[in-house]
């Protein structure tokens, strides 16, 4: 076989570093931004945050805002703020280029100016951090204190006692050989009168029971509240109320009132102590409706401004082959690449987050029963983008709205066929079916194949099965436990 040489011409894409930057700031959440914002500032000395010119643009901007005027005769018209210099993405920036153009909804301030100090002090306090602080002040022995402890650490989250009282005697023999089932129960008592009250009982009766004994015992119904709880659980699960009537000797206002009386109570006490700590999210968009139409814009507290260092800059541009200078021709190409990721990330975003407005206007007039059907396809073909790009954007990215601050994946929703021939968004379909159930008479819930009927008569066609899984999407139980007894 000849060996020869050939020339082929071809096109390929490549990722570039700087494709692959842009691509990843794209994808990551608000807090994952500015944390690489943040690293970036501190790796690259010619990044720099302009907070002065920030605060300085908020006011600016806030006037111009005022004087701004929107088309009355469209009322759904999306009034998009452009956030950035008129500077198309793919021009050669210079070095006074700054990322710093943003027009804020608010005044802007500085990070340190909006540090709260409940959010730097707060700590989330679990169940037995609660129970060990109030055991503490008791005049327990050193003896019940060790008793104590290993109580409470058998203690779930829902505030029930999960041991036995002997597997708790068993764990305490080679710290406490002589101990007594009797000393173990003395001081779960005590542990049953903190709060919150109910926590430390064995099963739901004893965590009634205990409720119930806080409360004055000649108030009505407490006595014969106390007779059901402790005597016929079993025909309160039940929803007997015909038997409970019979067994316990009462009328039917002594009935309701006892009944009244226990639904009050909590049957997972220790869930009232937080476990967990809140989590805010700092929306990226802002939708308001200023009479006249729509407004979009970014937030600014979402993305803090970003500029190059002009006294660095200017000494690249001096710069001579030293090493000095080609490290900072290397970072100042860096710089610049960095903050075109961030201009094309909330460029992509605002034009996402507009079409989704202008998609879903009736959404943000008349609430979750106006949603439209929509799918990704929709909106890229709206900005000429592909799908991937309208996912990452979507993704972990939220809007603050007049409806809640929502995710913008919450705008995407599948379609189901109507009896005109249209479509109607799954969202709205679970917006009617929560009204149909909150508003059903307790006594007489409807049932999967009910509920079906009824979406019927609004257009919906929903089969049965599709309604049991959006009931239980929206946490409702079927209808044999959403019966109550009144």
């Amino acid at each position: 076989m000849k060996q020869s040489l050939q020339l082929r011409l071809g096109q390929t894409l490549t990722m570039t570093p700087q494709l692959q930057q842009a691509i990843r700031l794209l994808q990551i959440s608000t807090l994952d931004l500015q944390q690489e914002i943040q690293k970036a500032l501190e790796e690259n000395p010619l990044l720099e945050r302009d907070e002065e010119s920030e605060s300085q643009d908020s006011a600016n901007q806030q006037g111009e805002n005022s004087n701004d005027q929107v088309d009355s005769s469209n009322p759904n018209q999306i009034e998009v703020e452009t956030p950035y210099d008129d500077v198309p993405i793919e021009t050669q920036w210079s070095d006074s280029d700054h990322f710093e153009s943003m027009k804020p909804v608010t005044a802007g301030t500085s990070d340190d100016a909006q540090e709260n100090f409940e959010t730097r002090t707060s700590v989330a306090e679990s169940l037995s951090d609660h129970l060990m602080w109030q055991i503490n002040l008791l005049p327990l022995t050193e003896y019940d204190q060790l008793i104590a402890m290993v109580l409470v650490d058998s203690i779930n989250p829902a505030g029930f006692l999960e041991p036995s009282i002997q597997d708790i005697v068993e764990a305490l023999k080679e710290d406490l050989p002589s101990i007594d089932p009797d000393e173990v129960r003395y001081v779960l008592k005590r542990i049953q009168q903190l709060d919150p009250v109910g926590v430390g009982a064995r099963h739901l009766a004893e965590c009634l029971s205990i409720q119930l004994s806080q409360l004055n015992s000649s108030d009505d119904g407490v006595s014969l509240a106390t007779t059901i709880i402790n005597l016929h659980l079993d025909l309160l699960e039940k929803r007997d109320r015909k038997g409970l009537k019979r067994v316990c000797g009462c009328s039917d206002y002594e009935l309701d009132v006892a009944l009244n009386l226990i639904r009050s109570l909590d049957p997972a006490p220790g869930e009232k102590i937080a476990t967990e700590k809140t989590e805010y999210v700092v929306p990226d968009l802002i939708v308001q409706r200023n009479g006249k139409g729509w407004s979009v814009e970014l937030n600014p507290e979402a993305m803090p401004r970003v500029s190059i260092n002009s006294t660095y800059a200017n000494m690249v541009q001096r710069s001579d082959t030293t090493e000095t200078g080609q490290y900072l021709k290397t970072q100042l190409q860096e710089a610049r690449w960095f903050v075109k990721s961030l201009k094309s990330r909330a460029e992509t975003l605002l034009k996402v987050g507009t079409c989704i407005v202008e998609a879903q206007t009736d959404f943000f007039i008349h609430g979750a029963i106006a949603m439209k059907p929509m799918v990704l396809a929709d909106i890229a073909s709206r900005v000429d983008m592909h799908e991937s790009t309208i996912s990452r954007v979507t993704t972990q990215k939220y809007m603050h709205t007049p409806r809640g601050t929502l995710e913008l994946k919450y705008f995407f929703s599948s379609h189901v066929g109507m009896d005109n021939g249209g479509e109607a968004s799954s969202t709205a379909i679970k917006a009617h079916l929560k009204e149909l159930i909150e508003n059903e008479d307790c006594k007489k819930p409807l049932s999967d194949a009910k509920l079906a009927a009824a979406l019927a008569k609004n257009g919906f066609k929903v089969a049965r099965r599709t309604v049991a899984k959006y009931r239980e999407i929206l946490g409702f139980h079927g209808s044999s436990d959403r019966r109550r007894m009144l």
